[in-house]
């Protein structure tokens, strides 16, 4: 048999305990309150924007948006679910479109330096039955 005075204790941690969870509920709620409500004025704003800056754009932009936003709607749900189970979401980079030009033609050259010396390498490795992968000079 419990004693009474055990029981009391218990009771009184219970009741602390439910009063510290309704109070971090009501945080919590209002935490959410709060992040819809700039949410959706977040959102109001950045759609009048999005027009207004669309009707000043030419039209040739305006499908590339829509493909963009169709691409996502594409991939099934249970892709999704695996890649969240996977690991970390990878990061977007919010970059202008002058930037990822820039950063696109760097690549390219890259990838093009990187074809000129494997062609190269190919070409001494063939010329000379003592060649290793250590004798081929690196583009500066």
């Amino acid at each position: 048999m419990a004693k009474v005075k055990n029981l009391k204790k218990r009771i009184r941690r219970l009741e602390a305990r439910l009063q510290k969870g309704a109070k971090k509920l009501a945080k919590l709620k209002g935490k959410l309150e709060a992040a819809s409500t700039a949410t959706a004025g977040k959102t109001k704003a950045t759609s009048t924007a999005s027009a207004e800056k669309a009707r000043k754009s030419s039209n040739a932009t305006v499908p590339i948006q829509k493909k963009r936003r169709s691409a996502g709607d594409v991939k099934p749900g249970s892709t999704v679910k695996e890649l969240r189970v996977a690991g970390k979401k990878k990061r977007k980079l919010n970059l202008t479109p002058e930037r990822r030009a820039q950063l696109a033609a760097a690549m390219k050259a890259r990838w093009a330096a990187k074809r000129a010396a494997a062609a190269a390498n190919t070409q001494h490795g063939s010329s000379g039955p003592g060649f290793s992968s250590g004798d081929a000079s690196e583009p500066q």
